[in-house]
């Protein structure tokens, strides 16, 4: 059992020896924050997390570059908002490429980081190119602090309505060792990432190959169970760095007794950071907990439980507290999961509407009142085995419509 993390208020440079910003350089005609940086003082190890939207990003694909040649040593991320920087060609190429330039060329960066030591992030309208002119200006700008995470995490923000930040830390070798992180995301959200930046940072020291393995297994459990709207963006990118400043022994490669108690606080941040986005969906009113047992398999339950918490009928359902729990079924069918409808079980706050397949008897007002709060949860019980999963949304809303119907206009 991994030793106990323990939450603390934070962001990405809560751990040691990270710093961070944000400022204006005019990409958003509202003038809100819309470039940042942050950056490790010493040398890291780096993972990433990217898309799988076959219409990648340039940013997307410039950082995966980025990581493939070093093999994992990134200890910068230079980000913008208000403009994706997708579908934007062989300019766009350049212009996520001159992003790294201008921050190694800038006050900004430690001495010895390349370009090849920064990954590189875009969030915003898609198909409109970089004005490098004003971005460029903007990062050379860039004041970064010890304590600037919460300059940085503004910067990132396109339709949040909330920053989105969490920190955790541990003990190992006698030394406090934390894990902090900020991310934005709030539609175009969907299961294998989402529209969504999530970067985070430890001062713990861990090899490159298990920091990767680390983070798909905490991404497999947070940012790839929530959903939004169904939409996969084009921009996903989750970036993990670690730089050892305040680790005490021999970095982690997977076989260390401390890594179970590392990876679970990486989860729980990284948890954290998903369902702060599931609570922020567009116009959403209600936050969904789907938790789906008895699966044979976890890949299984977690089908099931992205499914239903991604049914649009179901979604709409929560919103007018409808328990509708055919809605559920039917996710739960055509989710591609194995699911023998004479076993299903189905519960809304803690009600049990459905057992072996059918409805028992219940009061339907009593029902409906568990889902007039701003959390509902939902149970779906297979049966079939002894595995489980959770998945996060939110309800379906007119205003999710009136703001995605005039995005650019």
């Amino acid at each position: 059992m991994a030793d106990p993390f323990a939450p603390i208020p934070g962001d990405c440079t809560s751990p040691a020896g990270f710093l961070a910003g944000g400022g204006t350089c005019g990409l958003k005609a509202s003038g809100r924050p819309d470039v940042g940086a942050i950056v490790s003082t010493r040398p890291a190890t780096s993972a990433a997390t990217f898309t799988t939207n076959l219409v990648k990003a340039a940013p997307v694909l410039v950082s995966r570059e980025h990581l493939q040649v070093t093999g994992g040593t990134q200890r910068a991320i230079v980000f913008n908002s208000g403009n994706a920087n997708a579908a934007t060609g062989t300019q766009g190429l350049a212009d996520a490429r001159q992003m790294a330039f201008r921050f190694c060329d800038g006050p900004g960066a430690p001495h010895g980081v390349i370009v090849d030591d920064v990954f590189v992030a875009s969030t915003g309208v898609i198909g409109v190119p970089l004005d490098m002119d004003r971005l460029g200006a903007g990062i050379a700008n860039l004041h970064l602090t010890a304590d600037g995470g919460h300059h940085a995490v503004r910067a990132m923000m396109t339709t949040d309505t909330v920053p989105k930040a969490v920190a955790a830390t541990f003990t190992a070798h006698g030394r406090t060792v934390t894990v902090g992180g900020i991310a934005k995301g709030a539609a175009m959200i969907a299961p294998h990432m989402a529209t969504m930046l999530a970067f985070v940072t430890t001062d713990a020291a861990v090899e490159a190959q298990y920091l990767q393995l680390a983070l798909t297994r905490a991404v497999d459990s947070s940012f790839n169970m929530i959903i939004i709207d169904g939409d996969m963006s084009t921009n996903d990118t989750c970036f993990l760095i670690a730089n050892g400043a305040s680790w005490g022994g021999a970095p982690l490669d997977g076989s260390q007794a401390e890594c179970a108690t590392f990876e679970a606080a990486l989860g729980y941040v990284c948890g954290e950071l998903a369902r702060a986005m599931a609570r922020d969906g567009e116009g959403s009113t209600k936050f969904i907990v789907v938790d789906v047992a008895g699966a044979a398999t976890v890949a299984d339950a977690r089908r099931v439980a992205r499914a239903v918490a991604g049914s649009n009928l179901t979604k709409a359902a929560v919103l007018g507290a409808d328990p509708n729990w055919g809605r559920i079924a039917c996710a739960a069918g055509y989710s591609g999961a194995p699911v023998d409808p004479n076993r299903l079980e189905i519960a809304i706050g803690g009600l049990t509407l459905v057992r072996d397949g059918v409805a028992v008897r219940y009061d339907p007002d009593a029902a409906s009142a568990r889902m007039k709060g701003t959390e509902v949860h939902i149970r779906v019980g297979l049966h079939l085995g002894n595995e489980s999963a959770t998945a996060w949304g939110c309800d379906l809303t007119p205003d999710y419509v009136r703001l995605n119907s005039d995005y650019t206009t």
